[in-house]
């Protein structure tokens, strides 16, 4: 294992984040605004209403909570992908092209951002509140639930960093319009789907599929009656998460493999 190049690459990148200490302190600290102002946006919310969406403020912020995990841990590993322009123009990419191993992998191990995994303990701290304040009827298959879900949910956030990324090949200044789905995305898993009207609630489940990071997922772990688009049980779906990043990884890939073969060079 201590031979894998991908884990030579990954502990050489990590080592050169935490050479300066104190900068890296920094980052850290700094990057948990990001939960602070989601947590607050939230609580100004139901500083005007009682519930959201179906769902009461400890629920919301529960919602909120596995959402935000679930991204930051993705950002954590994929999230530099977003640089795939740059590398693109500037003929970078032609060098991994070269070197015998998978292009996708190289890229993912180039950077692996720690300081932002002040996000990912934060959301888990606010997470670890929420359910302390909902009734959950723990069970070995709710505890399973819970681990799967953000397990999950990283994975789709990972799988449309990368099918963001494939679009790239085809766009290469189309940076905006694609993280529009990868951060809409987040954003919206971090809401209850049922605020959104039926067009949004339609897109967030089936086409950028954010309800099953997280309010589907917390439906079925409180037992919380409800519905998706088209009658569908939300208990039932809340256990479809896997399926869902599955689904989302089989697209994404075959849209990189795509973008590969369509890639000639820098300058073509």
């Amino acid at each position: 294992m201590a031979d894998n190049p991908y884990v030579v690459l990954v502990r050489l990148r990590m080592r050169a984040q935490t050479v300066y200490r104190g900068s890296f302190a920094i980052e850290l600290v700094a990057s948990l605004g990001a939960t602070i102002s989601g947590f607050l946006e939230i609580y100004v919310i139901f500083a005007n209403v009682p519930a959201l969406g179906g769902l009461d403020f400890p629920a919301a912020v529960l919602v909120f909570a596995i959402g935000h995990v679930s991204f930051s841990l993705a950002d954590l590993v994929v999230g530099h992908l977003d640089a795939l322009p740059n590398y693109l123009r500037s003929g970078t990419l032609d060098a991994f092209l070269l070197r015998p191993l998978p292009v996708l992998a190289q890229l993912i191990t180039a950077e692996i951002s720690l300081r932002r995994f002040g996000r990912t303990v934060a959301g888990s701290a606010l997470a670890v509140v929420a359910l302390a304040h909902t009734e959950v009827a723990w069970s070995p298959a709710k505890a399973a639930l819970l681990a799967v879900t953000v397990c999950a949910g990283a994975a789709l956030f990972a799988a449309l960093f990368v099918g963001a990324a494939a679009v790239q090949f085809w766009l290469v200044e189309g940076t905006e319009f694609t993280a529009s789905f990868v951060y809409g995305g987040s954003y919206a898993a971090q809401f209850p789907t049922s605020v959104f009207g039926t067009p949004a609630r339609v897109l967030f489940t089936f086409v950028v599929p954010a309800a099953f990071v997280a309010y589907l997922p917390v439906l079925a772990l409180l037992d919380i009656p409800g519905a998706a688009p088209g009658g569908l049980p939300a208990g039932v779906l809340g256990w479809c998460s896997p399926i869902a990043a599955a689904a989302v990884w089989t697209v994404a890939l075959l849209g990189w493999r795509a973008g590969l073969r369509h890639y000639t060079g820098a300058g073509s």
